[in-house]
């Protein structure tokens, strides 16, 4: 398979690296390499239109001078990729979120997590934030959604800290059968869907969903009317000028907003249902 790879030079780097990768993860790229200046992008060739980059803001934004190159690889061997860049996840030591190759540690709670082409290795913000907020909640016994799940790295904390059941939902087919495996390497059980919020059937005490803004907003509804009283639910995956939007329209769908924090400019929020 032939991949074109996008070599973007980025200044300031952050948070520019990190809007340009939420924005290029809404597109057909299929994996992302950091690097002291930038950022790596790939995308199959047959994906590589001649507009493909017309909608990414960023690059049209007077706040970051952005330039880029791109070049074509024949194959290209992810594992060794993603191997080369992926280092342990440390949450103080209370959790530690590694690959299968790294040793394990003296931490409270161990996930092992490979993400192939998935988003979700506690690497990005809104990832680490859901991760630290989660390990402050009560799981114990808890029907639990991870929305949007990735590599089901959030469900697995809430199966290792007590829920009383996980459900994993994401639209890519390759999240499904990525979270399948991680939820077998760290002995977890869960049901597995492919879909978006139209596949939610049942209620649940407690909903993590890291997306991004838009399909929070358009899918909050549907996210509200699952969770029982007295619930909780955790949004990340937008940015701190965007929280205003997020908290009106949960208020709108009478979730009350309890806290959030930031890092890096992005938002993790903690909502309960009235």
């Amino acid at each position: 398979m032939i991949y074109i790879a996008y070599t973007f030079t980025i200044h300031p780097l952050q948070p520019g690296r990190d809007i340009l990768l939420a924005e290029l993860g809404e597109l057909a790229f299929d994996s992302f390499e950091d690097f002291d200046n930038g950022l790596l992008a790939y995308i199959e060739k047959a994906e590589d239109k001649a507009d493909l980059l017309e909608e990414i803001h960023i690059l049209k934004s007077d706040e970051f001078e952005i330039s880029y190159d791109k070049s074509t690889i024949e194959q290209v061997n992810w594992n060794e990729e993603w191997e080369k860049n992926f280092h342990p996840i440390h949450i103080d030591t209370r959790c530690t979120i590694r690959a299968p190759f790294h040793p394990k540690t003296d931490a409270d709670t161990d996930i092992i997590i490979e993400p192939k082409m998935s988003f979700g290795t506690g690497h990005h913000a809104t990832t680490y934030q859901i991760s630290e907020m989660l390990l402050d909640e009560d799981c114990e016994g808890k029907r639990v959604l991870d929305m949007g799940c990735g590599t089901g790295v959030l469900g697995i904390l809430a199966d290792i800290r007590g829920a009383k059941s996980v459900d994993y939902i994401d639209i890519d087919p390759w999240c499904v059968e990525n979270t399948e495996e991680n939820l077998e390497r760290n002995s977890c059980e869960g049901q597995v869907i492919l879909g978006g919020a139209e596949k939610i059937e049942t209620d649940y005490d407690l909903i993590l969903a890291n997306i991004n803004r838009n399909i929070l907003l358009n899918d909050m509804p549907a996210y509200a009317s699952h969770l029982v009283s007295g619930g909780i639910i955790y949004f990340s995956g937008f940015y701190k000028e965007d929280l205003e939007l997020i908290q009106n329209e949960a208020f709108r769908n009478e979730l009350t907003f309890v806290k959030n924090q930031v890092k890096e400019n992005w938002v993790a929020a903690k909502f309960t249902k009235n």
